[in-house]
């Protein structure tokens, strides 16, 4: 920090202000995490001053002997680490990881099936203010309206409608473990090519603590800054059929260099994700979410198909009489950060959505367990019973504040 702060003492205070809030507050949100100091340092290393456009052996630069390493060391652990054909580790982000798939899986205007972003899809899965959505014909399946779950009989009868060239699955606020393998069967029916798209569930895929998709899919992409735990970035990974494809929709077709700080950074997440202990921490993860999910309940809150399968609660807050904007903000001034998400068939619009969205990767990287769990569970439902009592709200505030006050060290 010593050197921001003689040149940009503005910038270095943001840090310094930022890393106090990251520490002194509980952070549920389900796409966000904690990184290791060796993620850190990669991601903050010498690299980022490399331009390596190209792949390991054939850049349009010289002098990337050394990066050449690192890239292949994230490639060749990414695909150890799932049990992968073929990885590339070039795509900025999960969305750019997305763009790449469907452009060497598919042509614009072609059919495409994706789970409904108000039903729990993402963005990138097709929707109309995203670019996905003005290149390629996207329809969308949603859950069932009975228990909010995937219904793959309904997924069957629309894939024959439709006959898509391409079946997207994977979600963004989806609580629940998915069939991979039936995806596969309806796709195998209907002549489609399946590609999932994993970037919540990828560190819960990596310890064994949900199926994994690889097996099934033409393609997988995935972010490994959610439960994997790593930089801000994306990781596509791909049959053997698919390599050069894949490979020249990220490069040219997409991207020009890799940020290799970030190329390396992955590969650090990558070895930590194949260690006993991430396999651990995997593991409480859903047993923190399954736990605050039966506290909630208790509490009189519903959630959405009942109940979680893995690090996300999304809850329904009417049962409460309140909406998502309200308790997001209710429950930060109490130091306790959540998003407001809209819920299957919720009637309400996206920014006053009925909803909010709950996950258990930065709490649990934090050491949190079940005493912590309790008292997490016991403050959420305290404020959303009262989100206008600022004096019971900053009481709250202070309990979270000695809470954090244990749990400092990084991963």
């Amino acid at each position: 920090m010593t050197s921001i702060q003689q040149t940009d003492p503005e910038i270095a205070e943001i840090i310094v202000r930022e890393e106090a809030r990251q520490k002194g507050e509980v952070n549920l949100i389900a796409s966000e995490n904690i990184v290791s100091d060796a993620v850190l340092a990669a991601q903050g290393s010498v690299l980022t001053n490399k331009y390596a456009e190209g792949y390991p052996g054939r850049r349009y630069y010289g002098g990337c002997e050394v990066v050449d390493e690192a890239e292949e060391h994230a490639r060749s652990r990414a695909c150890e680490l799932f049990g992968a054909d073929h990885a590339n580790v070039q795509a900025h982000s999960g969305t750019q990881a997305n763009i790449a798939a469907y452009s060497a899986l598919i042509s614009p205007g072609d059919p495409v099936l994706a789970m409904d972003l108000a039903h729990g899809g993402h963005l990138s899965h097709g929707a109309k203010v995203s670019l996905t959505g003005k290149i390629y014909n996207f329809h969308h399946y949603p859950v069932s309206q009975q228990n909010e779950m995937i219904d793959l009989d309904l997924v069957r009868k629309m894939a024959h409608e439709v006959s898509p060239a391409l079946i997207v699955a994977g979600a963004s606020a989806y609580p629940r473990i998915i069939d991979f393998a039936g995806f596969r069967s309806i796709a195998d029916e209907v002549g489609a090519q399946l590609m999932v798209d994993m970037a919540h569930i990828a560190g819960l895929v990596a310890a064994g603590v949900h199926p994994s998709p690889v097996p099934h899919a033409d393609v997988v992409t995935t972010t490994t800054h959610k439960t994997l735990r790593g930089p801000r970035s994306g990781l596509i990974l791909c049959r053997k059929k698919w390599r050069k494809k894949i490979d020249s929709a990220v490069f040219p077709g997409g991207q020009g260099g890799p940020l290799m700080h970030q190329v390396a950074a992955r590969a650090v997440c990558f070895r930590e994700a194949m260690t006993d202990s991430f396999r651990d921490y995997a593991r409480q993860v859903v047993e923190n979410s399954v736990q605050l999910g039966e506290i909630l309940t208790a509490g009189g809150l519903r959630l959405v198909s009942g109940g979680t399968d893995n690090h996300m609660i999304l809850a329904d807050l009417r049962s409460m009489d309140l909406t998502g904007d309200i308790a997001e903000a209710a429950l930060g001034r109490a130091g306790i950060v959540v998003n407001m998400n809209m819920i299957p068939y919720d009637p309400a619009p996206p920014r006053r959505p009925s909803g909010m969205r709950i996950g258990t990767p930065t709490i649990t990287s934090r050491g949190m367990g079940s005493a912590e769990i309790t008292s997490i569970g016991e403050m959420i439902l305290e404020v959303l019973r009262n989100p206008q009592d600022e004096n019971r709200i900053e009481r709250i505030r202070a309990q979270v504040r000695e809470m954090c006050e244990q749990f400092q060290t990084r991963i």
